[in-house]
């Protein structure tokens, strides 16, 4: 029975055009290779899994192959094939985790002054240069800087911050990036392909994302899901992975903005009695919101958040649940769990409930996070007082609120005169849209944040601000029109139209159906 390769060794690159993602230094490489201006010492810096040693073994191959063509290695001459098979002397790899110290750094000091055996250089990789000691440094400093003519250098770091300058120096340095998503999934649909695989797209999508833009990851998460011999499926990936799913992120979101407990609470039940790790649901949770801040924060979203259009649209819809302000504190109460689950791995469940609790009651969090968020909800309730939409009773917990349908009638069919107060000193004017240009971001945010339905309704309608204190909302069916009518919802505009500061006072709003032609179907005006 023949031996089973692991499939990112049977699939590793053998050119450097086969290498994904890391064009900026592939081109270099081979580039150089082709016209002999070969450093005598390369550094390659970059993430796990993205690349390094493929290219410096690629690399070995070129600098020695009999007949290379346009840079690349032949693959079929005995020096390319004998640093394939790992049998050429005259290529050395190690491993600096495993000879950290100063005297192994001293053979190679003593190995270079011969002349290769078989091949045109000598070529040593060291992998994790970062783990050798000062001593080793220093001691390969003076080789590293003026190798002979038949000696070359590739040295692989994951953390090279932690190596010393004078080393770098010496070094012709290249930073490998983490891999695009959508690179490692086509890489991934074509080994399935040759290796009669069943991958669904959306499964090698969410594979590429765990692995966090690193090639061999992806593919030994991908074998690992082949495992069963069933076609892999998000389900069969999130099942293999233990993972949750965004659709489970979401919901925890939704609870936390309602402050539902038990919602909470049966999220870590699920996970818990899946035999998920919370650690990883957790992370989940900090990639979720993270996503939700850069929606709220970025005019270029697409930019930085690597999601499908469905995902893309749930976060979208997420992020309008809360408040820049809750969003920070939220994201900062993850980070701290997943410090406290890793160093208190036996009491994970309850750092977890209790992480999402104080997540949904900020009154339970003394931090200045957690202030700030409550003095933003604080200020807005300040701003809708001044308004008049909003008045404090006379015991401190309750408060009194003014609804549409409550106004005091004066006979005349218009609000009192002391409700209309806060709205004297507006001079009233024909009604023309303001010059002014008006950010309603905020505005749809604090409407989706009480009532997601409603947000989505108000992110679709035509909004222009008149000067004479009103605020127009133009929908395209009556569906619309009709819940944007009630009582409630008229009053919901008027609280989150004067907190988001588009107005001082509590404005009028007026509801316009206009079919697609344009033509108006009916209007309705609410003081």
């Amino acid at each position: 029975m023949e031996e089973h390769l692991a499939l990112y060794r049977k699939y590793r690159p053998a050119s450097f055009e086969d290498v994904y993602g890391q064009d900026h230094v592939t081109s270099v490489l081979k580039k150089e290779s082709e016209e002999g201006r070969l450093s005598h010492a390369y550094l390659f810096c970059g993430p796990r899994g993205t690349g390094k040693t493929t290219c410096a073994k690629i690399l070995a191959k070129a600098v020695n192959c009999e007949s290379p063509v346009r840079g690349d290695p032949c693959g079929k001459c005995p020096s390319c094939l004998s640093i394939e098979s790992e049998t050429a002397t005259d290529v050395v790899e190690m491993d600096a985790a495993s000879n950290t110290g100063v005297d192994y750094i001293r053979d190679i000091k003593d190995e270079v002054t011969y002349t290769p055996a078989l091949l045109k250089k000598r070529v040593y990789i060291i992998d994790e240069v970062h783990m050798l000691t000062l001593g080793a440094f220093n001691a390969l400093l003076k080789t590293l800087e003026e190798p002979p003519a038949h000696v070359m250098f590739i040295l692989a770091t994951t953390e090279q911050h932690k190596l010393p300058a004078t080393v770098i120096s010496r070094c012709q340095r290249f930073d490998f990036r983490r891999i695009p998503i959508n690179i490692i999934s086509k890489r991934l649909s074509d080994i399935a392909s040759k290796e009669k695989i069943e991958l669904d797209p959306d499964a090698a999508q969410m594979i590429a994302k765990q692995a966090s833009g690193g090639m061999r990851d992806a593919i030994n998460l991908m074998e690992l899901c082949a495992g069963g011999g069933s076609k892999i499926s998000v389900e069969r990936v999130k099942d293999a992975l233990g993972i949750s799913g965004i659709d489970l992120s979401l919901n925890v979101a939704k609870a936390v903005k309602d402050s539902n407990s038990s919602e909470l609470f049966s999220s870590i039940d699920y996970v818990v009695s899946s035999s998920g790790d919370l650690s990883v649901f957790f992370g989940e949770l900090i990639a979720f919101w993270r996503d939700m801040t850069v929606m709220r924060y970025s005019s270029d979203d697409s930019s930085y958040l690597e999601l499908t259009d469905s995902e893309k649209q749930i976060v979208k819809e997420a992020s309008l649940l809360f408040s820049p302000e809750e969003l920070l504190y939220q994201s900062s109460l993850l980070e701290s769990a997943i410090f406290e689950m890793n160093r208190l791995p036996q009491i994970k469940r309850y750092i977890a409930e209790i992480t999402l609790l104080k997540m949904s009651e900020k009154k339970l969090d003394s931090s200045p996070d957690s202030l700030l968020a409550r003095i933003a909800d604080i200020e807005d309730q300040i701003k809708l007082v001044k308004a008049g939409t909003v008045i404090p009773a006379k015991n401190d917990s309750e408060k009194t609120v003014i609804e549409p349908d409550k106004a005091e009638d004066t006979g005349s069919g218009r609000p009192s005169e002391k409700e209309e107060k806060p709205q004297a000193d507006i001079e009233k004017k024909e009604d023309s849209s303001s010059s002014e240009i008006i950010d309603f971001g905020e505005f749809i945010s604090k409407i989706s944040s009480s009532n997601a339905s409603v947000g989505t309704i108000i992110q679709g309608a035509d909004l222009k601000v008149k000067k004479n204190n009103k605020l127009t909302i133009t929908v395209r069916d009556s569906f619309s029109s009709m819940m944007l009518k009630r009582n409630d919802i008229i009053f919901l505009i008027k609280q989150s139209a004067v907190t988001s500061g588009i107005f001082d006072v509590s404005p009028e709003v007026e509801i316009i159906l206009q079919e697609n032609s344009g033509d108006q179907i009916d209007a309705f005006d609410f003081v």
